[in-house]
């Protein structure tokens, strides 16, 4: 792998993307314009699967990007990046910072491989700096689906919506089939206990769920057992 590249370097054909996917959900455009936007789509993605070129195999961590590096998430996140990295594991992020940052650390820090895939927004996330490779991508899907591609197990950390909606789609894509049943480690315990009561409680309960969708994630407290239930899955 090399240095971490300018996020302004790229596919000249990319060009400037800044905005687009703003542009693109704005409504209904004309056939030209929503065809441009694949095109765009399409070299996004190809960037993406030209700059990731590596052979181990890989675990996703998913957190927010608002923990300090005195919060105990934070702590427990770059425990556990070292722990993977230890373990054989590249790991990726969101590649910003708090609890993206401190995986991506503790990987780095024990000499493991650390990955990244920053999302452009109006507040500029920056990559944080413990990134050996990372990519800056315009649009959150196509970020989300480089996050889930070279991934064989995820770690779930605190976070916000964002948080959310890259866990729930992974679980969904597992429960309908669409990806291998990957192992998914929920880590933070207390933090989660509120949305566990409203699974069982209501919508294992109301019958939106099934009781076996309860398992698709484990579970752990803290780093070595993450990568424990990783490695027995």
């Amino acid at each position: 792998m090399t240095d971490a590249p300018n996020p302004k370097g790229g596919f000249s054909l990319l060009g400037n993307v800044e905005g687009a996917e703003k542009l693109f959900l704005k409504g209904r455009r004309s056939r030209e314009a929503d065809l441009e936007s694949a095109v765009t789509f399409f070299l996004e993605f190809l960037r993406g699967f030209e700059s990731f070129d590596f052979e181990l195999p890989c675990v996703t961590v998913f957190g927010s990007a608002r923990f300090e590096e005195d919060h105990r998430y934070y702590r427990l996140a770059r425990e556990t990046g070292a722990a993977l990295a230890t373990a054989g594991y590249a790991v990726m992020t969101g590649g910003g910072p708090g609890i993206m940052e401190a995986a991506n650390r503790g990987a780095r820090e024990a000499g493991g491989l650390s990955l990244g895939c920053n999302i452009t927004l109006p507040m500029e996330q920056r990559p944080n700096p413990y990134l050996d490779k990372f990519i800056e991508f315009e649009h959150f899907f196509i970020r989300k689906v480089m996050l889930v591609k070279y991934s064989n197990a995820f770690v779930v950390m605190p976070g916000g919506f964002g948080t959310l909606d890259e866990t729930f789609e992974v679980i969904t894509l597992v429960q309908t089939g669409k990806l291998e049943r990957f192992p998914i480690v929920g880590m933070g315990g207390d933090f989660w206990r509120d949305l566990r009561s409203f699974s069982r409680g209501t919508m294992l309960s109301e019958g939106t769920i099934s009781a076996e969708d309860l398992d698709l994630i484990q579970p752990a407290v803290d780093a070595d057992e993450a990568v424990r239930i990783i490695q027995a899955l």
